[in-house]
């Protein structure tokens, strides 16, 4: 099968072609992309048969690269890293993905699948899992080290990244510290109603009372955030968007 693989960090695509390299199910991998963008254009010009793709993507999700593709003819295999919100969303459209890092064992076996399932039956499982993941927007889920948190967004205040961590401040005055960055989230934020108006932050629109033009946002709570230089102007377009809606 003529193979595309749609994946946003280099090590992982490098990593899965070794791999691809070793099992009995012989793909040709004809492309490499990292981006909604640029996998659209290889998609539309190359007509790979199947597609192992990413969930998150740097410049959105793999359900947008879906309904912006021209002919959703080829075979798909979901890539994701252990978020418990996707896999929701994949394991009730029944689709089939692979985990990061990706196993061998899982990687053949999801081939073997693809191989013999139907296009129009591929095509309504991808329908019911975009459902299941637009349904999820408003909740995001942590992993902790003991339990799962399900945090609901419209109630998230803002993130805090330090070294490697992230700290979650709720409306309810509780927080809750993951062992990931800040970059990991921010997509699933963005697409709800944050934004990042510093590297360390990401503050929830709704929640936020002033902005000073000297560089400093209040919020509802008395918290104050900063902005920086280069993502003030970002920060101001949505800031001012959000407020007029």
């Amino acid at each position: 099968m003529k193979t595309l693989l749609v994946e946003d960090k280099a090590y992982i695509r490098k990593g899965l072609l070794n791999l691809l390299k070793t099992i009995n199910t012989k793909v040709e991998v004809i492309g490499e992309c990292g981006s909604v963008k640029d996998a659209v254009v290889v998609a539309n010009a190359c007509k790979p048969e199947l597609i192992f793709l990413d969930i998150n993507l740097t410049d959105g999700n793999a359900f947008e690269f879906l309904e912006q593709v021209e002919h959703l003819d080829f075979k798909v295999i979901f890539i994701t890293a252990y978020e418990e919100y996707a896999l929701k969303a994949l394991k009730s459209g029944a689709v089939d993905y692979i985990l990061k890092p990706v196993d061998v064992d899982e990687l053949e076996a999801a081939l073997e699948k693809v191989k013999h399932l139907p296009i129009t039956e591929q095509k309504q499982q991808i329908k019911t899992a975009k459902q299941a993941w637009n349904n999820e927007d408003s909740n995001l889920i942590l992993s902790l080290h003991d339990s799962f948190q399900v945090i609901d967004l419209n109630e998230l205040l803002f993130c805090e990244s330090d070294k490697g961590y992230t700290t979650f401040y709720c409306n309810d005055g509780k927080k809750y510290v993951v062992s990931k960055t800040l970059k990991e989230f921010e997509d699933q934020l963005t697409s709800t109603n944050f934004v990042r108006p510093h590297q360390s932050y990401m503050v929830n629109l709704k929640f936020i009372d002033k902005y000073e033009k000297s560089g400093a946002i209040h919020l509802k709570n008395g918290k104050k955030i900063p902005v920086s230089s280069r993502k003030k102007e970002t920060f101001l377009s949505a800031f001012l968007k959000a407020k007029q809606s």
